[in-house]
């Protein structure tokens, strides 16, 4: 079975703009493209400038880039049985890689108390599966093939999961009737609108990184909604939030805020993701108190003013950022009693004097164990 979701901890750039991962996080963290992506962030930083975004730059690995397709690839052999010795009584499938572009071939309708369905990386066009596998089926992973429309689903109203992510889906729709879904990925896709989910009042996760999404809208009504990823979009503001206080993560680096905004009611949340931005302020989280993870790096902030009151802060990430004050870092971190890591490298007062700069934080921060990458002893 394929691991879905390592640590939530991305890897950190560092002032050479190369990137540290702490020992325990190597083996999560491997570059994340359509062969190898963790399933979390969903947005690879290391693709991505470890500066302060430029307003007048657009981000050159938008999906609106390039929608072109690469020659022809080899197909599975219409006689070959892949299955053939799997027995019929198997709840998971799991085909990953194999040239599958025809899903007849597979015959899956012998699978009768199949749970799991995992085609990843295959050449499928369209969802193609037996609907006498409707009564068992809870989990379907067609991430990285070649799929459009969604289609075919409308047997698999027992579906908890499902992962449609780098396809070539445009239009959410066709969903309305998995209302037992909790997990849906769209990661990848050229989807502009956040459209046709109200329904799906039972999602706990939704993962729309790495879209063409420029406005939050359409989930207002899915109030169980715990984590909500939304990286590498187009979104200049956050909003559309307000009725979701059970969310817990929130997910929004590489887009174009300038500011956050329209938190106040999240007062469930405990990590934002908020990196690669054109952020100058922290304004905006005084009543988000039970956050414990906070990640601005690569935003052009120059001061930490606006974390009062976060006394759960335990991780705060700042890196490639423009701070130059230790004198601040210990006004306005100081005081937090559960924080353990920061990340600084790549600011003003890390490359001033980076011979000092590890003594200096751990003067300001004297309860902190780690400093970026590394662990202190």
């Amino acid at each position: 079975m394929l691991p879905r979701a390592a640590s939530s901890t991305p890897p950190h750039p560092d002032a050479n703009g190369t990137s540290e991962l702490r020992d325990e996080d190597k083996d999560d963290h491997k570059p994340r493209d359509s062969n190898g992506w963790d399933g979390k962030l969903r947005v690879d930083k290391l693709a991505l400038s470890d500066e302060p975004r430029d307003p007048t730059v657009e981000i050159q690995s938008d999906p609106e880039v390039s929608d072109e397709e690469g020659p022809a690839p080899e197909q599975l052999p219409a006689d070959e049985d892949l299955l053939d010795d799997t027995p019929e009584d198997e709840e998971e499938i799991e085909l990953v890689h194999c040239k599958i572009a025809d899903m007849a071939s597979l015959r899956l309708e012998r699978f009768k108390q199949m749970k799991r369905l995992c085609l990843r990386q295959n050449k499928i066009e369209a969802i193609d599966i037996p609907a006498a596998l409707a009564p068992s089926l809870t989990e379907i992973d067609f991430y990285d093939n070649l799929i459009a429309h969604i289609k075919g689903l409308d047997a698999f109203t027992n579906l908890v999961s499902l992962d449609l992510s780098f396809n070539k889906i445009k239009h959410i729709k066709r969903l309305a009737h998995l209302t037992k879904l909790k997990d849906l990925y769209f990661v990848q896709n050229k989807i502009s609108v956040i459209e046709n989910l109200e329904g799906l009042t039972n999602l706990r996760q939704i993962e729309l990184g790495a879209n063409r999404i420029r406005e939050i809208t359409g989930l207002e009504t899915l109030t169980n909604l715990e984590e909500l990823w939304l990286g590498k979009n187009k979104i200049t503001e956050i909003g559309g939030l307000s009725t979701l206080t059970n969310l817990k993560i929130l997910s929004i680096q590489s887009n174009r805020l300038r500011s956050i905004t329209n938190l106040s009611s999240l007062t469930s949340l405990e990590e934002l993701h908020i990196s690669h931005n054109l952020l100058t302020s922290l304004s905006g989280l005084s009543e988000n108190k039970n956050l414990r993870v906070i990640d601005i790096s690569a935003n052009p902030i120059e001061h930490l003013s606006g974390l009062d009151g976060l006394t759960h802060l335990t991780e705060f990430w700042a890196s490639n950022c423009k701070l130059a004050s230790f004198q601040e870092v210990e006004k306005e971190l100081g005081d937090k009693e559960e924080l353990e890591t920061v990340y600084f490298e790549g600011n003003p007062l890390q490359r001033q004097q980076p011979a000092l700069y590890r003594n200096k934080v751990r003067l300001a921060l004297p309860r902190i164990v780690q400093i970026d990458a590394s662990k202190l002893k």
